[in-house]
């Protein structure tokens, strides 16, 4: 039985990550993972469906194209030749985090790794057992120290019938041929990512959420103007609406379902349907039960480095619950390792992480939104700019949206940044910088930024807190 320092069960990016760092501080590491390294983002999650979103943000461009002076015709989706595109970067990516594996000495086991015995014994501390696809043994490994990177699944609704039209964001991502209208329920993020894609791509969508408005985590301003825009792109949207549970049905013509919005019942028909309520840990099936590892509300408990209960085994990614963002991921998979190499850790706060959305327009956003920074006492003072006073996103042809700052009122300290607009995502991680340095609206306002860029809007946005906007 081979010997390891560390053992990581899961090679997504938050279990590949902390694989190459533990490498890099000397120690032996395996890494068990059950289908392709890469994980849920790598093949089912954010690689994927970036490169359907771009596809049909392209799409979209060149339908448009008189609008820049350029004259076409006869303009079509290929979507075999999306897909193909699609599957080339995911293969392209996958080779990437194989190289990265032999170059730093990682052993991977290819396989599902169950945990069989935990107590300390000859110098490990537990031993996985890793099975292959048919459940045949393959290997025991020992671990000093375990690391559980699992991830996580789509959540399903109760009671839905068996039906290939009838999807979650795997099932759309293995699609071969395009709807011509589809249901969403759910309108989080992955919700009106979908959305925004399909109706690119030409499909009548019609997105349903539970919630009081789309994108209900995001400031309450960015929720509706997103609102506003996909109402002028002609996709419907129901908020504070529920599926009726049992009202599901399907034909040879398609689906029909029922939902609740207030005191009124609507019945809506689609070709298919895309459940979006977001995703569970997968805390279930791999030994976890022989452990000391403590388990709330589906998510297991650990706590700043990343230790569970049980001194010698850690977790990290969306198994721990909170932000399931697949940096967030690779940030603690360097915590824990760190961590359990005795070195200084650098945990973070949920309000310090950026978070994006790649719809169209995109979203992105770090730190408290107005609503919060209130609910939470502080006194604050917004300020907003729009796009169609930035040059650059007038070469574009993308003015819509706009920059919003929440800063302290005496100080300027800032509270939080919430964008909505082209390649907001790009920029974020100006704000993220800001608040960890513990910048001012001011200083960032008064920092140069270059002409013509996009991301002009920052200092001008910052500036816009105190009314010394310069574009208005």
């Amino acid at each position: 039985m081979i010997k390891y320092d560390i053992i990581i069960l899961g090679g997504g990016p938050g279990g590949y990550t902390a694989a190459i760092r533990a490498a890099q501080l000397g120690k032996r590491v395996a890494l068990v993972e059950k289908d392709a390294l890469g994980g849920t983002c790598l093949h089912k999650g954010c690689i994927p469906s970036k490169t359907l979103l771009r596809s049909a943000e392209l799409f979209e461009t060149m339908k448009r194209s008189q609008s820049f002076g350029i004259k076409t015709s006869h303009i079509e989706v290929d979507f075999e030749g999306v897909i193909a595109r699609k599957n080339s970067i995911v293969k392209q990516l996958h080779a990437g985090v194989q190289f990265l594996m032999k170059k730093n000495e990682i052993t991977v086991y290819q396989g599902f790794g169950t945990i069989v015995y935990c107590q300390a014994n000859d110098g490990y501390n537990g031993i996985i057992e890793v099975a292959n696809g048919v459940g045949e043994l393959v290997e025991r490994i020992a671990y000093a120290d375990l690391l559980i990177a699992t991830g996580s699944r789509p959540r399903l609704l109760p009671g839905l019938p068996l039906d290939e039209r009838i999807m979650t964001s795997d099932d759309a991502l293995a699609m071969t041929a395009l709807p011509t209208s589809i249901i969403i329920i759910g309108g989080g993020v992955i919700g009106v990512e979908w959305a925004s894609m399909l109706s690119d791509f030409g499909v009548q969508v019609t997105v349903v959420e539970a919630g009081d408005r789309l994108v209900p985590t995001e400031d309450a301003d960015i929720s509706r103007e997103l609102s506003r825009l996909f109402a002028k792109r002609r996709i419907k949207s129901y908020t504070s609406a529920k599926l009726l549970e049992g009202s599901v049905n399907v034909d040879d013509n398609g689906l029909t379902v029922m939902i609740e919005q207030g005191d009124k019942i609507e019945t809506l028909t689609a070709e298919r349907m895309l459940v979006s309520i977001g995703r569970m840990a997968n805390i279930e099936g791999f030994g976890l039960e022989r452990t000391d590892v403590v388990v709330e509300r589906g998510s297991i408990v650990v706590d700043d480095g990343m230790q569970t209960a049980d001194p010698h085994i850690y977790a990290i990614g969306d198994v721990i619950g909170g932000l399931q963002l697949a940096h967030v991921a690779s940030h603690e998979g360097v915590t824990a390792v760190e961590r359990i190499c005795g070195l200084e850790t650098h945990s973070h706060s949920a309000s310090s992480v950026p978070k994006c959305i790649y719809s169209r327009p995109e979203m992105a956003s770090v730190g408290l939104t107005e609503q919060a920074a209130i609910a939470a006492d502080y006194k604050v003072k917004i300020g907003k700019f729009s796009f169609k006073a930035i040059g650059k996103a007038l070469v574009f042809g993308e003015s819509d949206g706009f920059v919003k700052v929440v800063a302290e009122e005496v100080t300027g300290t800032i509270l939080g940044v919430h964008m909505i607009g082209p390649h907001v995502t790009d920029f974020i991680s100006e704000a993220a910088l800001a608040q960890l340095l513990e910048a001012t609206s001011m200083q960032i306002g008064r920092m140069i930024h270059p002409h013509p860029s996009l991301s002009e809007i920052m200092s001008e946005s910052m500036l816009s807190v105190d009314r010394l906007a310069l574009g208005m």
